[in-house]
């Protein structure tokens, strides 16, 4: 009997996870092989005044083709050593074959916590409100997330290799008529290591699943080698 490899396992855990969500019980379900980059470059700016902006191409149908950009910045305040308040904004692109591209254009406020240090790791939650505008309607789509990440070293008083793993839900607080329906939108699990390249900048590899409810009925599930690099000064 063939051994099932570790990601198919991760994937197969976080469907079944997933499964227990009304939403995501859909009848017909979609399932495709994506690759997403993260260039996160990030710091202060002026006492505790901060910024991060994002660079974000995300590869689907098999990884062949590119399925969405992202590009995203904010500037945020240090309410507190563990709190920061960001204001945001994002421009993404989804490609239309044969047709115009989809822009989708969003202002978010974000709050990351720094929750403490269980087990020897570290825990951290991030929370994000967005006002969504997009090419294709007229209406605004508000959008709840919350991620919770935790990492440890694997090796004692090094962070040269951190086990890495986070959470995160989103929820649509209302209906639009470009698609967005109030409920239940995805939930992306995460599965990897942080690995320390250079002063404080880190690389993350790892396996994310990413449910999404696309209403009617259906499900898409994207399997995705992720790729993220943070670049902090």
């Amino acid at each position: 009997m063939r051994r099932a490899s570790p990601i198919r396992l991760a994937s197969r855990f976080a469907m079944a996870f997933a499964s227990f969500l009304p939403v995501a019980a859909a009848a017909e379900t979609r399932e495709d092989e994506q690759v997403w980059v993260n260039l996160t470059a990030m710091g202060p700016i002026s006492g505790d005044v901060v910024y991060f902006a994002e660079l974000q191409p995300r590869m689907g149908d098999g990884a062949s083709r590119l399925d969405q950009l992202l590009l995203r910045g904010a500037v945020g305040l240090k309410l507190s050593p563990s709190v920061t308040l960001y204001q945001g904004y994002a421009h993404v692109v989804v490609p239309v074959d044969g047709g115009r591209d989809v822009n989708e254009e969003r202002s978010f406020q974000q709050l990351n916590w720094f929750m403490g240090r269980p087990l020897g790791g570290e825990l951290t939650s991030r929370t994000r409100l967005e006002q969504r505008w997009r090419s294709d309607g007229g209406d605004t789509g508000w959008r709840l997330r919350e991620m919770l990440r935790y990492e440890k070293p694997l090796q004692p008083g090094s962070n040269a290799v951190n086990a890495l793993v986070y959470a995160e839900g989103f929820l649509a607080l209302n209906d639009t008529d470009w698609g967005a329906r109030g409920g239940f939108d995805q939930l992306r699990s995460f599965v990897g290591v942080e690995l320390g390249v250079k002063d404080a900048t880190t690389v993350e590899l790892g396996y994310l699943n990413q449910v999404i409810d696309q209403s009617r009925g259906r499900t898409r599930v994207n399997h995705v080698a992720s790729v993220t690099l943070f670049f902090r000064h």
